[in-house]
């Protein structure tokens, strides 16, 4: 969060992507950094140990959701 928070400052949109296993987190580091609105996707825990093949489908299944996160006003 603390990257996407950087780059909305500097007016660049930017949205996160982590591992559902971290949206509380998420939630709190972007409170805590002042900016509620600063944007996540979440992706399906675990990622530590996805191949590369996992880690492909896991970005195509959140694509979709990265730029309507980046598109909404």
């Amino acid at each position: 969060m603390h990257d996407t928070i950087w780059f909305e400052i500097q007016g660049i949109p930017t949205v996160s992507v982590a591992s559902s296993g971290f949206g509380e987190a998420a939630i709190a580091q972007r409170r805590a950094l002042g900016m509620n609105g600063a944007r996540f996707v979440l992706v399906p825990h675990p990622i530590q140990d996805a191949t590369d093949d996992e880690m492909r489908v896991k970005a195509a299944d959140a694509f979709e959701q990265i730029i309507s996160a980046l598109t909404e006003i």
